[in-house]
């Protein structure tokens, strides 16, 4: 896994250092849902039935970095 600076700073907090990687590499690989940024950065969703949260991950724009990782308590499913 590639990751940035923050990333590897931001992890050591508590709240992230429960993110499982495991978690993170389904996110990416297997999203419910994925937008791009105006900046090229891309967000990733993931519901971690496990910890009955979503997670959402940030990569930058090459698609393969994280730059950050953590439950998204707003985010809500989209009804199909």
């Amino acid at each position: 896994m590639k990751y940035t600076q923050y990333f590897s700073f931001i992890r050591q907090r508590p709240d992230r250092a429960i993110i499982k990687e495991e978690w993170i590499l389904d996110a990416i690989k297997k999203p419910i849902k994925t937008e791009v940024k105006a900046d090229g950065r891309i967000r990733k969703w993931k519901l971690i039935e496990e910890a009955g949260k979503y997670l959402r991950v940030i990569l930058l724009e090459d698609g393969e970095t994280i730059h950050n990782a953590f439950f998204d308590r707003n985010f809500k499913e989209e009804k199909k």
